[in-house]
């Protein structure tokens, strides 16, 4: 078990992908995401998502993600942010995101 102090530090806000890119220099199939944070600002994040989700349906889809993370080198791309989602038995990946419209930048309780 982790102490809820511990929880407290682990910055979980939202965000609206503005744009997909392809991402073949990844070993794993993966999108390179731009996300909108509102007074956080704009970060990248890689995400492996390809199996369930096109390019176009995730513009403007508002997404959760852990903003306080060190960069990780992903190939050639940084990776700013940690983009939350369910992972399935079969390995794919189920974005976590509101289900009402929410501010960017909001952190998650």
């Amino acid at each position: 078990m982790i102490s809820w102090q511990y929880f407290e530090k682990v910055e979980m806000r939202t965000g609206t992908i503005t744009s997909v890119e392809d991402f073949p220099e990844a070993k794993n199939p993966s999108y390179k995401l731009t996300i909108n944070f509102g007074s956080f600002g704009v970060k990248k994040s890689s995400a492996q998502v390809t199996k369930l989700y096109k390019k176009e349906e995730l513009v403007n889809k508002q997404v959760v993600a852990v903003t306080n993370f060190p960069p990780k080198q992903i190939a050639n791309f940084v990776s700013e942010v940690l983009v939350l989602g369910v992972i399935l038995d079969n390995k794919d990946v189920v974005l976590l995101t509101p289900d009402k419209a929410v501010p960017n930048g909001k952190r998650i309780a």
